[in-house]
């Protein structure tokens, strides 16, 4: 079947989560594709990035030639330090975490329930490597908990669903997810599309989910 509507690529689907980070919030961002949400932070906004790995204060990625090989955030990625950011140890970094002292968290997913259920760390299957890392605690530390992905898996199948079939990383914990086609609120009563992109239709959404979607883009 022939689409009639572009999809985000990764990086457009981070500079769209970028707008959305408030000023003056202290901000993790999960390995893959939510690290690349800091080369879209604008300079209008002061915002304080954590990496779980003992950081606060992280700026985007080094240009090529001004790398520090001691300047890496928890995906082992170089990063940059802005003037006042800071070092401490992994515990202090885990107590920020659990302690709800970070307002917004970006994760990856593998799923995401219409409830808010989370499955981002391992797929269940016997050869699949499990990397839990810091998800858990911040799933539910985190005052903000954001989800970017794709939409779908690479074959097609709906990552947003009606119940996780994958282990969980925290139960009831999304309030947002930004994926390739759409921007969803979770809430009480379900999940609201605020946002399409690349002109898809609400029924091609609904075609791509397997969890029941209310249609907010024109409130």
């Amino acid at each position: 079947m022939t689409k009639n509507y572009i999809p985000l690529t990764r990086n457009q689907i981070a500079e769209r989560v970028a707008q959305d980070v408030f000023d003056g919030a202290y901000v993790n961002l999960g390995i893959g594709l939510p690290t690349s949400i800091a080369n879209y932070l604008g300079s209008d906004k002061e915002v304080f990035l954590h990496s779980e790995n003992g950081l606060l204060g992280m700026g985007p990625s080094p240009t090529k030639g001004e790398e520090d090989p001691d300047l890496i955030n928890a995906g082992k990625e170089m990063v940059t330090l802005l003037p006042g950011g800071s070092y401490f140890h992994h515990g202090d970094s885990f107590t920020m975490m659990r302690g709800g002292h970070i307002d917004i968290c970006v994760l990856g997913a593998f799923q995401i329930a219409q409830n808010g259920d989370l499955a981002n760390w391992h797929t269940g299957e016997p050869d699949a490597i499990p990397a839990v890392g810091g998800a858990m605690d911040l799933a539910i530390g985190a005052k903000n908990v954001w989800v970017a992905t794709n939409h779908t898996t690479r074959d097609g199948s709906p990552k947003i669903v009606k119940e996780c079939t994958y282990p969980l990383t925290g139960i009831g914990c999304v309030d947002r997810i930004y994926t390739d086609l759409a921007v969803i609120d979770v809430k009480n009563e379900g999940l609201y599309v605020i946002e399409m992109f690349g002109g898809i239709t609400f029924s091609e959404l609904e075609a791509l989910t397997d969890a029941l979607l209310i249609d907010a883009t024109e409130n």
